[in-house]
């Protein structure tokens, strides 16, 4: 499963042509949540996190954000982390976005194509496995220079024994009360939580796969988010 790329290579536009190559540079994005555009135009991306591709395939694409990766992630039109405010005005409170850096221990990404979660892997000092953690979203997007998708707000933690709990319910029904996710969007996540649910209880992939004891390649270096972060390329999807 380790990684065998070279030294760290620049952002490449592979998906056309095939497959991503392990060391890669990719961006991870997230767009922002909420009705599209009368023109059909997805919203703007809020989440940019440049990744190196640990492994790409017809099952799996695998991704590594390295501890001091420079990241894009929403704050407050003042600056504040999003999460400073409370929880009633949080989806209402006006937003842009600004450059980050991720401090910490690093997060290993996996996604199936079109499944409606990833699944991500934290760890602690000295590589002590902390837990893996299902991100409920759309299935991504793939275009030349990376993958896109849309949060769904409603996580799900799973520990090294095997037990899980829900997490951020508050901010699914919160998103839901603002108008940034319908009736039957919420149903459909909902649906693939308990689908990710089941995966949990029956030790499915990647769950049994043994990514917990996976290390990146010591020659890959942190990449860079490039100044067009945001850019959205003319053959992709709205």
């Amino acid at each position: 499963m380790a990684g065998t790329g070279d030294n760290a290579r620049a952002e490449v536009d592979r998906s056309d042509a095939g497959y991503w190559a392990p060391g890669d540079h990719i961006l991870w994005r997230y767009r922002g949540n909420g009705p599209r555009s009368p023109g059909g135009a997805h919203s703007p991306v809020h989440i940019c996190r440049p990744v190196t591709v640990v492994q790409d395939t017809d099952e799996l694409l695998a991704a590594w954000m390295a501890p001091g990766t420079e990241c894009i992630r929403p704050v407050l039109a003042d600056g504040t982390s999003v999460h400073a405010e409370p929880l009633a005005t949080r989806y209402t409170a006006p937003r842009t976005v600004a450059r980050s850096t991720w401090f910490g221990r690093g997060v290993l990404k996996l996604a199936r194509p079109g499944e409606p979660w990833s699944v991500w892997l934290f760890w602690d000092r000295g590589w002590s496995f902390r837990n893996w953690y299902v991100n409920l979203e759309e299935p991504r997007t793939r275009w030349a220079g990376g993958v896109d998708s849309e949060d769904h707000f409603l996580d799900i933690a799973v520990h090294p024994d095997r037990s899980w709990r829900w997490l951020d319910e508050d901010e699914f029904a919160q998103a839901q009360r603002v108008g940034l996710m319908d009736r039957d969007t919420a149903r459909r996540v909902r649906e693939a939580g308990r689908a990710a649910v089941g995966v949990i209880n029956t030790w499915g992939a990647p769950f049994r796969d043994g990514w917990e004891n996976w290390r990146p390649d010591p020659r890959w270096q942190v990449p860079a988010l490039p100044d067009d972060w945001d850019r959205t390329p003319s053959h992709m999807p709205s």
